[in-house]
């Protein structure tokens, strides 16, 4: 809020230079304020006089990005310039908004976070922000439309390959891995006597995509020994591939599932490349 909107609201010079000593207000520059609960993000990019957006943004929302931004993205209008040029921590987004924000506000939409966050990932880091945004409804399929008409033509092939189905990040990229191989599979599978499972490849094959978050203890790992016995006896193999090996090591899990569906036990169904 600036200083004549709270002035506006009864609040005399005095107030205000209490109110920012006392910590119950935040002097964010020369005319703008805000309250010292907001998140940090939100309050460096109000500092450099900006908007958070993009994957800033996007994290801040709980929105899948798949790495932590090392330097906060922030949106300037083109004729704007930061309030602190010397940055380092900033990536600036010049990109007129679809959606504008009133005088004051420090994010930006989420919409135009994620248009934001497209043009600034890579393509199946983009693909699974989109997921995670459309299983959060933080966007909608609805507003499809809107974004990928803001975005350069090249990113529209993304549009196909969104699915949000995916909970997680790491299911979105994996999802993409076995569709490059160009093998059946099913999602969010519910097995009797099993549970639900992450994929199903070629009807035998399960695939889970493990993180320490909800694996990473002992308990958590007997359930999965637990499952995974209950599978076998119904025929199924399993195939368990952590978060970190799908997001660093994308070529290694290919060849693991490559080798897996292309071995005598495997030929159970098609596969191809």
């Amino acid at each position: 809020m600036t200083t004549s909107e709270l002035r506006a609201e009864g609040w005399s010079k005095r107030r205000i230079a209490r109110a920012v000593d006392r910590g119950e207000l935040l002097h964010l520059h020369r005319d703008a304020y805000c309250a010292p609960d907001l998140p940090l993000p939100c309050i460096e990019a109000g500092r450099l006089g900006a908007r958070l957006t993009c994957t800033s943004e996007l994290e801040r929302l709980g929105v899948f990005v798949m790495t932590h931004p090392d330097r906060v993205h922030v949106h300037l209008p083109r004729s704007a310039a930061l309030r602190n040029p010397q940055s380092a921590r900033a990536k600036r987004h010049w990109m007129i908004l679809n959606r504008p924000r009133p005088r004051g506000a420090l994010c930006v939409s989420p919409l135009d976070a994620l248009i934001h966050a497209v043009g600034c990932q890579e393509p199946r880091a983009a693909v699974a922000s989109l997921d995670s945004a459309l299983h959060r409804r933080v966007l909608r399929r609805s507003e499809l439309d809107e974004l990928f008409a803001a975005l350069p033509a090249r990113h529209g092939v993304l549009w196909r390959l969104l699915d949000e189905r995916a909970e997680s990040g790491p299911e979105s990229l994996l999802r993409l891995i076995l569709r490059s191989i160009g093998c059946r599979y099913d999602v969010q599978v519910t097995i009797a006597g099993v549970g639900r499972v992450d994929f199903v490849v070629n009807g035998w094959l399960i695939v889970e995509c493990d993180s320490r978050e909800f694996h990473g203890d002992w308990a958590a790992q007997r359930r999965d020994h637990v499952r995974d016995l209950a599978s076998a006896a119904l025929g199924f193999a399993t195939l368990r591939v952590t978060a970190e090996d799908i997001m660093w090591r994308p070529d290694e899990v290919r060849r693991a599932l490559t080798g897996l569906l292309r071995s005598p036990g495997g030929r159970r169904g098609p596969i191809a490349g």
